[in-house]
C-alpha cells in the first residue's frame, strides 16, 4: 500500500535556497505568538455576549446529552491530587511542549519543520477570528448557580497562577478570559500529538501522542475553563489548519518570489545606471586587421603600404635569392648574417 502524505505536511527539500535557520525562525514565532497574545487582549468582546454564549453553548450540550463538564469538576475539586496536577497541567504544559516539539522537529526532522510550523501557525490564527467573532465566558466563569467551580482559584495557593486565570499571580488582567471558543489548548495538544506519533519512531512517544491530547481535553473540562464544544471546535480548526496549509505555503513561496525578482531587477537597475555614468573612463580596443591591410609593427604603432621607417635603407635581393630569417639581435655569440 503506498504511503502518502497528508495534506500539507509535504517533505521539503532541503536546498541551500530553503533550508531554514534558527535565528530567523525564532523571531517568527515569537512574532505570531505576540500577534496572537495581542490580538487576545484587543478583543474582548461584550461580557453580557460572552455569558449569554456560554450558556448557549451548555444548552446545547445537555440537549445532546454531552455534558461532561460537571462530573469532572466536581471530581477535580473532591480530590486535590487530581485536581492540583490538572491545574499545573492546564497552566504550565501549552507553554513547554509545544515549542520543544517545534524545536525537535527543527532539529531531527528539518524537511517537514515548515509545513508543521505553518500548520500551527495557521489554525492558530482561525483561532484567534474565533475568539474575535465568538467571545465566549468559560464555565468557571459562569454564575456560582451553575454548579462550577474554578479550580484554579481553589488550589491558587499550591502554583504559580493567580485566582484570576492562567496567568502568573497579578497579571490576569493582562489575559482575555472569554477567549474560550475554540480551545487552542486542545488544539496544540493535538498538533503535538501527531507529531509525536509520526515522527517519534517508538511505541513510548506513539503512545504520548494518543495520551497528551486526550488527558488535555479532560483537564481543560475538569478544571472548568471550557466546555466540551471548545475542544470539539479547537480540533476543528486544526483540521482547518491542516487542509490550508498547502496554499499557505504557495502563497509564501509566490510573494517571496516576487520579493526576490523585484530586488533583483532594482538592483541590477542600478547596477546599469552606475555603468552608463558619464564620468566612467572608457578604454579603447586595439584594433586588430586581417589580410593585406597595415601590419601592426608594436602596441599603437602602424604602417601603411610602402612606408619606411627613418634611416630604413632599401634592400635589393638578387633573384632568386631568399631573405634570411635569422634574427639580427640574436645576441653576442650569434655571428650577425653578412650583407
Amino acid at each position: 500500500m503506498r504511503h502518502t502524505e497528508p495534506p500539507g505536511t509535504e517533505a521539503i527539500p532541503a536546498t541551500p535556497k530553503t533550508r531554514l535557520r534558527w535565528w530567523t525562525e525564532l523571531p517568527l514565532i515569537v512574532l505570531v505568538y505576540a500577534c496572537y497574545s495581542a490580538g487576545r487582549l484587543m478583543v474582548r468582546g461584550d461580557v453580557s455576549d460572552a455569558v449569554d454564549h456560554g450558556l448557549a453553548i451548555l444548552r446545547i450540550e445537555k440537549a445532546l446529552f454531552l455534558n461532561a463538564e460537571h462530573p469532572l469538576n466536581r471530581l477535580f475539586t473532591r480530590e486535590p491530587w487530581i485536581g492540583v496536577p490538572a491545574d499545573f497541567w492546564y497552566a504550565s504544559l501549552h507553554y513547554l511542549v509545544t515549542p520543544v516539539l517545534l524545536i525537535w522537529i527543527f532539529r531531527s526532522r528539518t524537511v517537514r519543520y515548515r509545513a508543521a510550523r505553518t500548520w500551527l501557525m495557521t489554525s492558530t490564527f482561525i483561532g484567534l477570528i474565533g475568539f474575535t467573532l465568538l467571545p465566549t465566558c468559560p464555565p468557571r466563569l459562569l454564575d456560582a448557580s451553575h454548579g462550577f467551580v474554578d479550580t484554579m482559584a481553589y488550589y491558587s495557593s499550591y502554583g504559580w497562577w493567580g485566582g484570576e486565570a492562567s496567568a502568573p499571580r497579578g497579571l490576569g488582567g493582562m489575559t482575555n478570559q472569554y477567549a474560550a471558543m475554540p480551545s487552542l489548548h486542545v488544539g496544540w495538544s493535538l498538533w503535538c500529538g501527531v507529531m509525536l506519533w509520526r515522527y517519534g519512531g517508538t511505541r513510548a512517544t506513539k503512545v504520548a501522542g494518543v495520551v497528551y491530547p486526550l488527558v488535555t481535553t479532560i483537564v481543560v473540562m475538569g478544571t472548568a475553563n471550557h466546555y466540551f464544544l471548545d475542544a470539539v471546535a479547537g480540533a476543528a480548526v486544526m483540521g482547518a489548519g491542516l487542509l490550508l496549509t498547502p496554499y499557505v505555503m504557495r502563497t509564501s513561496d509566490r510573494a517571496r518570489a516576487l520579493l526576490v525578482a523585484r530586488f533583483t531587477k532594482r538592483t541590477a537597475s542600478g547596477t546599469a545606471v552606475t555603468a552608463d555614468a558619464p564620468d566612467a573612463p572608457a578604454v579603447p580596443d586595439a584594433p586588430v586587421t586581417e589580410g593585406a591591410g597595415s601590419p601592426i609593427v608594436s602596441g599603437g604603432c602602424q604602417t601603411s603600404a610602402g612606408e619606411r621607417f627613418p634611416r630604413q635603407r632599401e634592400q635589393r635581393l638578387e633573384p632568386g635569392a631568399e631573405p634570411d630569417t635569422s634574427p639580427s639581435d640574436a645576441g653576442d655569440e650569434t655571428p650577425a648574417p653578412a650583407r
